[in-house]
């Protein structure tokens, strides 16, 4: 894991968004002690939860999610309005106060995660173990090149998502071990009532919900993908963690990435 400090520069908070998901009544400021962005309201009463919280926050768009490309952990930078994502969606989610920021290694994660750290006045630390799934000869395929090239290992796929290695990378169990190994690194730091935001990717999301809320392996796929720049929040009970948002945002977006 590294350690990497995102503070130099200050969001503009001029013009920004109104209340967030979850955001329902003005409070005191970010646990920081950084002010939250102007407009934006903290969520003292958002969710009731008795213990911690993870937001699940998926990076914004890049070219290759709109050439419909399976990035897999190929290093593609977000484009423009992946960055203008970014900062919109980091001003919402300050409003629920983080107490610190794990992202995925990869630069469409970490360029992410920087729009709210900027806010917050947090470091990130970024882990491998958040990287998205590996589909190794599939990478920078699209579904018709796939099928074109590979008709046999991508039938077999479709009969079998759990099971069937695309392009002899990781099955959604693999990425499941070390995804939320490195949640439960990054909760370490979190105090009782904390808030822990991922920045990941959407497949990394949605397989690490699905252990979190210890669903049985065939049932990952009741969970919908997220779109990018949008989140989902776990919260910590008496009972385990719960699913208090999926796929959140301000407004609702197409799903456009390797989840599909």
């Amino acid at each position: 894991m590294t350690t990497l400090d995102l503070n130099a520069g200050d969001t503009d908070a001029d013009g920004g968004p109104g209340l967030g998901p979850g955001a329902r009544e003005p409070g005191a400021g970010a646990a920081t002690g950084a002010d939250p962005s102007p407009g934006i309201a903290t969520d003292r009463h958002a969710y009731y939860v008795t213990g911690r919280r993870i937001v699940l926050w998926r990076h914004g768009q890049t070219e290759w999610n709109m050439a419909g490309r399976l990035q897999g952990q190929t290093d593609v930078p977000l484009d423009a309005v992946g960055r203008e994502q970014a900062q919109t969606m980091a001003r919402l989610l300050a409003a629920l106060q983080p107490s610190a920021i794990v992202s995925s290694d990869l630069s469409r994660a970490v360029e992410t995660a920087q729009a709210l750290a900027d806010i917050v006045k947090l470091d990130v630390t970024l882990d491998e173990g958040l990287r998205e799934t590996f589909v190794g000869t599939w990478q920078g395929l699209t579904d018709d090149e796939i099928r074109d090239r590979f008709p046999e290992e991508y039938a077999a796929w479709r009969k079998d998502h759990y099971h069937q290695r695309r392009g002899g990378g990781e099955v959604e169990a693999e990425v499941a071990d070390r995804a939320v190994a490195a949640i439960e690194r990054a909760l370490k730091a979190v105090p009782d009532r904390g808030t822990l935001v991922v920045v990941t990717h959407g497949g990394t999301a949605r397989v690490s919900i699905a252990r979190l809320l210890a669903l049985p392996e065939q049932s990952t796929g009741v969970l919908g993908g997220l779109s990018n720049c949008c989140w989902s929040v776990l919260g910590e009970g008496h009972r385990g963690w719960r699913l208090l948002e999926h796929n959140a945002g301000s407004l609702p977006e197409p799903v456009f990435g390797d989840d599909r």
